[in-house]
């Protein structure tokens, strides 16, 4: 039985799992961010960008969202990056990572840094982002879920 089964948990990395898992990150512009608001769970598409190692992804967010408003209330998020074409082939080929972390707000030197490296990856994003009511998110990622085959499952656990 693989670790697909929910009775189970995901086997730990193997060698070149931490490689795929780069490569998604850094070939991929868009994830899907999950949030939580009593009880219920919430999912919208974000631009996003790697941080320099894989424990970080960020993301902006106007203030006046949705999102935004779950973030300040609980900071405990996924995000899903996939490379899915929306193929047959995809069973095959594609791959998924999930992040499981905790966002949290940036201000300062901090977000200057952090939309410099969003913008290298989204620069047709540049008045979105410098926009007094957009806020920049750094999440802190705990662990990642990595699918490929559809059913290869693997847990990649990243040192606090």
């Amino acid at each position: 039985m693989n670790g697909s089964s929910a009775c189970f948990p995901p086997p730990r990395d193997a060698p070149g799992d931490r490689e795929l898992l780069r490569r998604l990150l850094e070939s991929e512009r868009f994830a899907v961010l999950a949030t939580g608001r009593e009880g219920q769970p919430y999912a919208n598409l974000v631009a996003f960008a790697p941080g320099e190692s894989l424990a970080t992804l960020l993301f902006l967010t106007p203030r006046a969202t949705r999102k935004y408003e779950n973030l300040r209330r609980d900071p405990r998020v996924a995000l899903l990056v996939a490379d899915s074409r929306n193929r047959a082939a995809d069973l095959a080929a594609a791959a998924a990572a999930t992040g499981i972390g905790e966002a949290r707000e940036l201000s300062g030197t901090a977000r200057e840094e952090a939309l410099t490296r969003f913008l290298a990856r989204h620069p047709e994003l540049e008045e979105f982002a410098r926009a007094p009511t957009c806020a920049a998110f750094a999440v802190g990622i705990r662990r990642y879920i990595l699918v490929r085959r559809f059913q290869e499952v693997m847990e990649i656990a990243l040192e606090p």
